[in-house]
């Protein structure tokens, strides 16, 4: 099974009873295995996790820390993006030119690297002191 086709899978497991927009995502970590996520949504916004952060949360839980690629899908005319926060988690887990994949129901996708969709990510070396 492809990246992509994990996440579309994972996406129908999504809780969104609010917005109607389920997301899946699927990574795989430097071990060759590979951990999915769904959007699950609450009704106190936005308390909600995003399918990414799921993802990268069960990669952690089975012990695994780093991503070599990354897979997103949503029904939306224009492959699903994500968040600002979740690239932000993607980031501290990947290295720059891991690619992300982002697609659609209908077929669509771009592929793009990690430091393409942070550029100027905040990363560890910002925490140092001189």
């Amino acid at each position: 099974m492809s990246l992509m086709d994990a996440a579309r899978e994972v996406r129908e497991k999504a809780y969104a009873p609010y917005s109607k927009f389920k997301v899946g995502a699927a990574l795989r970590a430097e071990d060759g295995q590979v951990y999915v996520g769904c959007n699950v949504e609450n009704v106190a916004y936005p308390e909600g996790t995003c399918a990414e952060a799921g993802a990268i949360a069960a990669m952690c839980a089975a012990g695994a820390r780093r991503i070599v690629e990354v897979a997103v899908i949503g029904d939306s005319a224009h492959p699903v993006t994500p968040c600002g926060g979740c690239r932000q988690k993607i980031a501290e887990f990947a290295a720059p030119e891991v690619t992300v994949t982002m697609g659609t129901m209908a077929g669509l996708s771009v592929t793009m690297t990690v430091a393409e969709l942070l550029p100027g990510a905040f990363g560890p070396g910002h925490m140092e002191t001189e």
